[in-house]
């Protein structure tokens, strides 16, 4: 089997993975509850002859699914999770959700788990063929988004034996993710006051609300004095109550710090911990700080970029019907993004082929081509962060991003919820699994791949050795369930 009839084999079964990729659209289950998610892969897994190991720290919903045995080990990440308060209808132009307050797709990880599915499938088809040595792990990664899954199974040692990772995000366009991301920790600050009278005694309360409210004042002065590449967000996850008239007895809010590298984060994280304190004293109020998860920040290789940017500029791109290219041009007039906007993300720092892109690009509303790949450019930085970090700080990981959106979709918006369950995502979707087996191949025939990977990770860590951020006895928790 050579690959050209490895990426037929997965057009051949394009079917198998577009149903798994709607039904996990369907099911949209957020962080470390996605059960009928991951009992759905598992299941695909095993009918294909995968062995599947469950449970990774304390995680209902993380798996690794294994076909092969001995040497090179390659792992492919999936994610399934969904996002709170996301719903919407597919394949809608407009703003329509499905349920008040439900959850949705919008980072588009039914995609995810789709391609990731189907590569595994198509390298374990392509070593049965080819009489190859080797393993293939597919790892049922929970809770990206707020919770860094990947990160609590790193510090369970599930990618410890892996040669290489691989991964993919469905996003607006084609192009290999050689970018760094930002490490963060999310934590929640839980205050409790006493509650009183508001007006008749409200002498005798102590309101946690205003402790949140000093706090969340007094770390927006803080940000004027933390690196300008630093992110601080937050969320008051509970206000105390609807009844003004009762001083709050207790109020919470959840933080989110990021920063480009861990230390730094955790230099953030200790002078927001004393801006907490002092809004406790200030209100007479008592603390509670619970440390809810970490992630370090994304190491790119180059090497294994390259290799994935050769098999993705080398294949066919996806050919759109006069309906899709309609609706991706109509819901884009929807979305505060541009094709500009999506490209300049990638290639700001070669100007030339930015105009080169968007000349070819013009007019059109789905990216057609796949975006230049520079193997001796420094690190980019992506303002954003994913628990893929932590993988890359423990084996060689590389991804790749395929065009499943309309150009100028924001992640995290209903316009990519509305995208996700659409022919034009599960085209990108199969792009995604192509490019990424096709990678794989390419390793598993030319171990001399592996070793410059290698040693281009020990030269990136230069004397570095991972190590969790998470604290002992920290354990995965549902985001609604904080």
């Amino acid at each position: 089997m050579n690959k050209r009839e490895m990426f037929r084999y997965l057009d051949e079964n394009k079917d198998t993975m577009a149903s798994a990729s709607d039904m996990i659209w369907d099911y949209a289950e957020t962080a470390f509850e996605e059960f009928r998610s991951a009992e759905l892969i598992k299941g695909i897994m095993r009918d294909h002859g995968f062995e599947i190991e469950s449970k990774f720290d304390g995680m209902d919903t993380a798996f690794c699914a294994t076909f092969g045995n001995g040497l090179p080990a390659i792992g492919i990440l999936a994610e399934y999770d969904a996002l709170s308060g996301m719903s919407q209808a597919a394949g809608s132009v407009e703003r329509r959700g499905l349920q008040n307050s439900g959850n949705g797709h919008g980072c588009g990880h039914n995609l995810f788990a789709g391609a990731s599915i189907g590569a595994a499938l198509a390298v374990k088809e392509y070593m049965t063929r080819n009489n190859l040595s080797g393993t293939v792990k597919l790892f049922g990664c929970p809770g990206e988004e707020g919770g860094s899954g990947k990160a609590f199974m790193a510090r369970a040692g599930a990618f410890d034996a892996l040669d290489a990772a691989f991964a993919w995000h469905p996003m607006a366009v084609n192009a290999v993710l050689d970018m760094t991301m930002l490490a963060n920790y999310q934590v929640l600050y839980k205050f409790k006051g006493v509650a009183a009278h508001a007006a008749a005694a409200p002498d005798k309360g102590r309101s946690a609300l205003d402790a949140v409210e000093l706090m969340n004042v007094g770390v927006n002065f803080l940000r004027e004095h933390v690196i300008q590449e630093a992110r601080i967000h937050y969320a008051i996850t509970d206000s105390g109550g609807f009844s003004p008239n009762v001083v709050q007895p207790s109020a919470d809010v959840l933080y989110l710090i990021r920063a480009p590298r861990t230390p730094q984060v955790e230099e953030i994280y200790r002078r927001v911990n004393k801006i907490a304190q002092g809004a406790a004293m200030m209100t007479e109020t008592e603390l509670e700080i619970q440390f809810v998860k970490a992630c370090a920040n994304v190491i790119p290789n180059k090497t294994l970029g390259g290799v994935l940017h050769g098999n993705l500029s080398g294949l066919d791109m996806p050919v759109y019907s006069e309906e899709e290219l309609r609706f991706a041009a109509e819901i884009a007039k929807t979305s505060p993004g541009s094709a500009s906007s999506d490209i300049e993300r990638y290639l700001k720092d070669h100007a030339a082929d930015m105009r080169l892109c968007l000349k070819k690009l013009e007019g059109k509303p789905i990216c057609d081509i796949t975006l230049p790949f520079y193997p001796d450019d420094p690190d980019r930085m992506l303002s954003g962060s994913s628990d893929v970090g932590d993988v890359s700080w423990i084996t060689p990981t590389a991804q790749v991003a395929t065009a499943c959106y309309a150009l100028g979709t924001p992640e995290h918006s209903w316009q990519l919820v509305s995208q996700g369950r659409t022919s034009i995502g599960h085209k990108g979707m199969v792009l995604a699994a192509k490019a990424i087996s096709g990678g794989i191949a390419d390793v598993l025939q030319s171990p001399g791949i592996l070793d410059k990977a290698k040693e281009e990770l020990t030269d990136r860590l230069n004397g570095e050795r991972y190590r969790s951020a998470i604290p002992d006895g920290v354990m995965p928790r549902p985001i609604g369930k904080l």
